[in-house]
């Protein structure tokens, strides 16, 4: 049995693909590559299958009608037969030396029959046309190098959240929790990062800059312009975020913690873009996402609102919106991110 199972969903990704394969061929024959062709019109497929014919029992190519990112983690999820799973973007890269720590530790965890629910790396944001890479890691808020439980963490700063990129779940729990992503939707990686946690009882932080994400295409999908363009979907995700766990349920506290501030990062988000846009319309929608959470959860509600972002997100006060923007557009240029 491979140690772990990378899917990587392409879609019309031809110009870039191949780094990613390449930098996760490093793993050998401990590991196996989903390469998941999620019903391109360029030769993402002709390429998938030529790395297929060159490493045989390591790379797998499979054709799908399109679906969007979550169907594809769906597809390379139902295939994967590696120990452990992990989603690679077609235009992202792994850090070769990190890749093989990574496996080391995994092959040794496995040998010593130690349970592992979830292993963390950091990620590195790689914004090539600006010069800047930021390195993203737990050390505040996860003890280094120790198998740990919830109840071991400490605070998560905003910028220290568990993402897809940091994440590499064990298989078993990912398909004994039923995660399914929804189709046709971008942000889903979000709901890949939060719906599975509950499940989770024993982890790993291992300090590593393993996930290189790349950042900075006009048509990527953590672009602005284009956020803005598909804020339907952003509230889409937010919103079955809202629905997948009852937190109040949930007995431990740390991770009650941890799970409540995610939630209220996303309504954060989801809340300064619509003040950005502006229109009527936006501000709208801005009051319905508020008013579905308040319906679903009013406990929670009480407690995301109490937050320091909450409610100035839901006055109407023309001041305070520009004030929002003006926060929004600071913290863009501080970090050079979105």
């Amino acid at each position: 049995m491979k140690l772990l199972s990378v899917t990587i969903p392409s879609y019309n990704s031809h110009e870039y693909m191949e780094k990613a394969i390449k930098s996760a061929l490093v793993g050998g024959d401990d590991i196996e590559i989903l390469v998941v062709d999620d019903g391109s019109s360029d030769n993402t497929l002709e390429i998938a299958l030529k790395y297929e014919k060159a490493y045989p029992g390591i790379v797998r190519a499979i054709h799908k009608e399109n679906g969007g990112h979550g169907s594809a983690v769906n597809t390379g999820l139902a295939n994967a037969t590696g120990l452990y799973f992990k989603v690679l973007d077609s235009d992202d890269w792994f850090d070769k030396t990190s890749l093989l720590k990574v496996l080391d530790f995994l092959r040794e965890t496995v040998t010593d029959t130690k349970p592992l629910d979830m292993l963390i790396c950091n990620y590195v944001y790689e914004k090539p046309s600006a010069h800047k890479h930021k390195a993203i890691n737990y050390h505040s808020a996860i003890p280094c190098n120790k198998f740990i439980s919830w109840k071991d963490v400490k605070h998560f700063k905003m910028s220290q959240n568990l993402l897809m990129h940091s994440i590499i779940y064990k298989t078993k729990l990912l398909k004994e929790c039923n995660l399914k992503l929804p189709e046709h939707t971008f942000y889903v990686d979000n709901l890949y990062a939060y719906i599975p946690l509950p499940y989770v009882k024993n982890m790993f932080y291992l300090d590593v800059d393993l996930y290189r994400y790349f950042i900075g295409r006009e048509d990527q999908s953590v672009n602005e312009a284009i956020m803005i363009k598909r804020i339907d979907q952003q509230l889409k995700v937010t919103k079955l975020m809202i629905d997948a766990h009852d937190l109040s349920s949930i007995k431990n506290k740390k991770l009650q913690a941890y799970l409540t501030k995610y939630l209220a990062m996303m309504m954060i988000v989801s809340s300064a873009l619509l003040v950005k846009e502006g229109t009527p319309e936006s501000l709208e929608k801005r009051k319905d996402l508020w008013a579905y959470l308040k319906n679903k959860n009013k406990r929670l509600y009480r407690v995301i609102s109490n937050r320091k972002f909450g409610r100035p997100l839901q006055l109407k006060s023309k001041f305070v919106r520009q004030v929002i923007i003006i926060g929004y557009l600071f913290c863009y240029k501080i970090y050079g991110f979105n």
